[in-house]
C-alpha cells in the first residue's frame, strides 16, 4: 500500500512537528502514575489544548480543530516521533469524549467535552468489580433514583489513576430486580462527592496506577446520566468500542516501539549472534506494526464513507496488545540482565524504559476486556460460530 497525502494534510503534517520541535520538554516528565507526574502531565495537555492540539479531531465549538481522522493519524505519527509525553486523559479524551458526542445532551456536551479537552477535568474508568471483571454483565453496584438523584453504593476496582482522578464514568445498576445485560445506566460521577472513598492499587512497578472506588450513599443528579435509564449497556459498549479500536492505541505508538526495537537490536550484534532467532523476532515485530498502521489507515478509510467499526474492534484489540507483548518480550532478550535494570540504576538501558514498557504490555491482554473475551466475540459475531 502506498500512502499519499493531500497539500492540505502536509501542511497540517508540517505545523505540528514545527509546534512540537518547539514544545516538547527536554526532559521526560516524572510518572503519570505520581501526583507530581500526574500534575506534570495536566499541565501538558492544558498546553496542547491552548495550541488546539489537544483532541485534534474533535469539533472546535467542543474544544478541537475539526479534523477528519487521517489528520488525527497524521497527528499521532508526530507525536510519538517527536517523543512527546505520553496522554494523562485517555479515559476522558479517547472514550468517554466520543461516548458523549454519540450519546450525550447538548448541555453535556459543551459543558464536559472543553474540560476534557483541556484536561480540566480527569477521568477514570469504573467498568470493573470484584466479581465483574471482563464480564461487565455481572455489575452489582446500584443506583437506585430518588427523585433527581440517583442514590450509589458498591464497589469499582483497577480504576486506572483513579488515585488521582477528578471524575468516573462508569455502569451501575438501576433497576435492582434486573440481571445481566438489563437496566443498568451510564453515569457520571465526580470522585470528590461526599461518600465516595479512593484507594490506591499498585501496579508491578510499584507506582499508583489503579485505584478500587466505594460508594457509600452517594448521591448525583439525573442531569449526570448519559443515555436514558436502563440504557447503559448499549452505551458502554459504544464505549468499549473506542477502547479496543483504533483511539486509544494509535498504530504510531507501536510503530515507534519497532523503531526503537530496531536499533537496540543493531546496537548488540553480540547479542544477536548468540541468539540467531532475535533477527526473525525483530522483523516479525517492525512488520506488526507497519501492518497494523496500514490496516488503521485502511479502517479509517471505511469510516469516513460511513462505515461503523463493531465487532472488528475486538481484532484490533488483539492485535495491538499482542504485539505490544511480542515487541517488549524481544527488548528484554537482547537486553538480558541490564533488562532488569529500572531507571535509577545507572547502568539501565534507555532509562529503563524498556522494562517499564515490559511490564505495562502484560496488562494488554487483560484490559478493554480479555484477549479470551475478544476471540469469543469474533468467533460468534463475525465467524458466526455456536457459542461454546
Amino acid at each position: 500500500m502506498q500512502l499519499t497525502y493531500t497539500a492540505k494534510q502536509q501542511a497540517f503534517r508540517a505545523e505540528v512537528r514545527a509546534w512540537l520541535k518547539a514544545n516538547v520538554p527536554s526532559q521526560p516528565l516524572a510518572s503519570y502514575d505520581t501526583r507530581e507526574g500526574f500534575e506534570e502531565h495536566r499541565a501538558w495537555e492544558g498546553k496542547l489544548y491552548e495550541s488546539r492540539l489537544s483532541m485534534v479531531m474533535w469539533p472546535e465549538h467542543l474544544g478541537g480543530r475539526g479534523c477528519d481522522l487521517i489528520e488525527w493519524l497524521i497527528f499521532e505519527e508526530e507525536y510519538y516521533a517527536a517523543g512527546a509525553p505520553m496522554r494523562v486523559n485517555q479515559n476522558g479524551q479517547l472514550l468517554l469524549g466520543p461516548t458523549l458526542m454519540e450519546f450525550g445532551t447538548e448541555e453535556q456536551k459543551r459543558h464536559f467535552l472543553p474540560r476534557i479537552a483541556s484536561s480540566e477535568d480527569m477521568w477514570a474508568q469504573g467498568w470493573s468489580e470484584p466479581n465483574a471483571g471482563s464480564d461487565m454483565a455481572a455489575i452489582r453496584s446500584k443506583a437506585l433514583r430518588e427523585g433527581d438523584e440517583y442514590v450509589i453504593n458498591g464497589q469499582k476496582t483497577w480504576s486506572t489513576r483513579a488515585i488521582f482522578a477528578d471524575w468516573i464514568f462508569g455502569l451501575f445498576r438501576t433497576d435492582p430486580q434486573s440481571s445481566r445485560h438489563h437496566g443498568l445506566s451510564y453515569l457520571l460521577v465526580p470522585l470528590n462527592s461526599p461518600g465516595v472513598t479512593v484507594r490506591p492499587i499498585k501496579a508491578l512497578n510499584g507506582k499508583d496506577a489503579f485505584a478500587e472506588v466505594f460508594f457509600d450513599d452517594v448521591r448525583v443528579p439525573v442531569g449526570n446520566r448519559i443515555g436514558g435509564d436502563g440504557q447503559g449497556w448499549h452505551v458502554a459498549m459504544a464505549t468499549a468500542g473506542f477502547e479496543r479500536g483504533l483511539l486509544l492505541r494509535s498504530p504510531a505508538r507501536f510503530q515507534q516501539t519497532a523503531k526503537r526495537l530496531v536499533d537496540l537490536y543493531k546496537a548488540h550484534p553480540e547479542v544477536a549472534e548468540r541468539d540467531p532467532g532475535l533477527r526473525d523476532a525483530v522483523i516479525e515485530s517492525w512488520m506488526g506494526a507497519e501492518a497494523y498502521a496500514h490496516s488503521a489507515y485502511h479502517t479509517v478509510g471505511l469510516v469516513e464513507k460511513g462505515a461503523k467499526i463493531g465487532a472488528e474492534a475486538s481484532i484490533n484489540k488483539i492485535v495491538w496488545s499482542e504485539l505490544d507483548l511480542k515487541m517488549h518480550e524481544t527488548a528484554m532478550r537482547i537486553l538480558g540482565p541490564y533488562g532488569e535494570l529500572n531507571g535509577y540504576a545507572p547502568e539501565a538501558v534507555e532509562h529503563g524504559n524498556w522494562l517499564e514498557g515490559f511490564l505495562f504490555a502484560q496488562a494488554g491482554p487483560i484490559y478493554a476486556g480479555t484477549n479470551e473475551i475478544q476471540r469469543n466475540i469474533i468467533a460468534e459475531r463475525m465467524l458466526g460460530l455456536p457459542k461454546a
